[in-house]
């Protein structure tokens, strides 16, 4: 009931009780505005943050060799040293000296306790810039066609490894090159991670590991020879009060493993991955 002067509410008149409700005719009626609109920001935050929450997760990081799943090393984005030019391929070796196929960078070599990573690349197709002392050329006759040098350092022991590999036009100019080499050790240059050439050690000194591993593989010759870093080799032990000091390893070896053990474990393990490509050839 109205008195006189009062006006009888309408529908959407906001003075009635029926706040934001929007009658229809056939008496049903929506759901308030403000309430879808409130729904509505609701969804747009929502999304925005799940979004957000994505790329987080999924957007890539230096160093992901997957986008989204991590570093998968610290040092991944850096490439290593390469000098030179790869040896020419040819019909009987299409793959050729590729370093990326032989030694791929992200792949370690993993044998035993060793676990090492490449770094420096020489290469090239003239076998002489492969040698330590270029005025002798132990590989003068032997119809070497290229060569590639790669160094690798060790992961978890401090040790240096570097692998030459040499081609050539048939087996037996692989085998009278691997007879020469195991006459002459040390013939070949050591390369260190910078792609630079190692001093040659000094006359009469004692310095572990310049003896190589030389192995045929087919038309291939590899040798391989592992050192420890110059900032790594053990002092002589102090006597007496013991006021000698040696220079601390990084990244000491385990205790049961001699330096001779480490070098060694080194060379076999980086020989056996830069023989086994040509295994089958």
């Amino acid at each position: 009931m109205t008195t006189q002067g009062e006006r009888t509410p309408s529908s959407g008149d906001p003075s009635s009780g029926d706040h934001g409700l929007d009658h229809l005719p056939s008496g049903t009626y929506r759901r308030p505005r403000r309430s879808i609109a409130r729904r509505a920001v609701g969804w747009v935050v929502v999304v925005g943050v799940v979004a957000a929450g994505g790329w987080i997760i999924t957007r890539p990081t230096p160093g992901d060799f997957i986008p989204g799943l991590g570093p998968s090393s610290k040092d991944a984005s850096k490439t290593p040293p390469v000098v030179g030019t790869p040896a020419p391929r040819t019909v009987a070796d299409p793959e050729g000296l590729d370093v990326d196929t032989l030694f791929p960078a992200q792949r370690l070599v993993e044998a035993g306790g060793y676990k090492g990573k490449r770094s420096g690349v020489r290469q090239g197709e003239n076998c002489t810039e492969a040698l330590q002392d270029r005025t002798q050329d132990v590989l003068r006759e032997t119809g070497c066609q290229g060569y590639l040098t790669v160094s690798f350092a060790g992961q978890e022991k401090p040790v240096l490894s570097s692998v030459t590999v040499l081609r050539f036009a048939d087996q037996a100019g692989a085998a009278k090159a691997a007879d020469a080499l195991r006459a002459k050790p040390g013939a070949l240059a050591f390369i260190l991670p910078d792609a630079t050439t190692a001093r040659p050690p000094a006359a009469g000194a004692a310095q572990r590991g310049t003896e190589g591993r030389v192995e045929a593989v087919g038309r291939h010759v590899t040798v391989t020879s592992s050192r420890l870093p110059e900032a790594h080799t053990p002092a002589p032990s102090a006597s007496g009060t013991g006021t000698g000091s040696a220079t601390p390893l990084t990244v000491p070896p385990s205790p049961a493993a001699s330096p001779e053990q480490i070098l060694d474990e080194a060379t076999r393990a980086v020989s056996y991955a830069a023989g086994s490509p040509f295994a089958w050839m």
